[in-house]
Parts: C-alpha cells; structure tokens; sequence
C-alpha cells in the first residue's frame, strides 16, 4: 500500500520518529519505497515555517525537501485532478493543505497518515494515531 505521509507525521519521521506510535512506524517501514510526501506539505511549511510560532515547522520549504528525500521518502507533485477532487469533499474539515493531501491520498488510490483525528470523518482510508 502507498502511503501519503501528513505534514507533521513527514516532520516526526525525518526528525523526531520516537513521537510516532510503533504501529505507524512499523507501517511506515513495511511501505518502505512506498512512503511519499505531498508538494502541498512543503507549501505548508514553506508558509509557516518563518512564522517563527512555537509550532512552526523546524525547517523550511527548501530544508524540508532535503530531509524528505534524505530519509527515503518520494515527494508527490499536485495535480489538476487533484485540485478540482477538493470541491467533492465535504467541508468537514477546513485546513485547505489537509483537504488537498486527502484529495491527493483518495485520487491517488493511497492511504493518508495522519495525528488529525477529524479528518476520521471523511470516508478515505486514514492510518492514525487512534
């Protein structure tokens, strides 16, 4: 199965793998090759990133690419297909960079990797922390 690896849980992997439950890394590991990282994530850190907040990325956008292709992970380009799947979504969730990875994960036949338990209320296939 492919995985399509949220922005914090790319973040933790690359960074700091202890904070992901071992069932997840244990996927994570299983899927090896399999692992991507959406083009949408580098846009959300490259945005939040020299906000500077305590939750900010710990890198930036360019940082972030690096780290993701240094850690094996291959990195999802967005689509027209995918752009255009977020207006099918139900607006259950507002984080237009989560509903743009779920648009990707769903179009993309992948299963989304995720901390955010709201996105449980979409009907595509999550791995989480629950």
């Amino acid at each position: 199965m492919k995985l399509l690896l949220d922005t914090h849980v790319a973040i933790w992997a690359a960074t700091t793998p202890e904070r992901i439950p071992p069932h997840i890394q244990d996927a994570i590991v299983a899927n090896s090759g399999s692992i991507w990282v959406s083009a949408a994530a580098v846009w959300e850190i490259s945005i939040k990133h020299p906000l500077m907040r305590p939750d900010a990325p710990p890198f930036s956008g360019y940082e972030a690419v690096i780290e993701f292709q240094a850690t094996g992970f291959d990195l999802l380009d967005v689509t027209p297909e995918h752009a255009a799947f977020v207006e099918r979504l139900p607006l259950l969730h507002a984080d237009p960079f989560d509903r743009l990875m779920l648009a990707q994960a769903i179009v993309e036949g992948m299963q989304f990797v995720t901390y955010d338990r709201h996105l449980a209320q979409y009907d595509v296939a999550l791995l989480t922390w629950q």
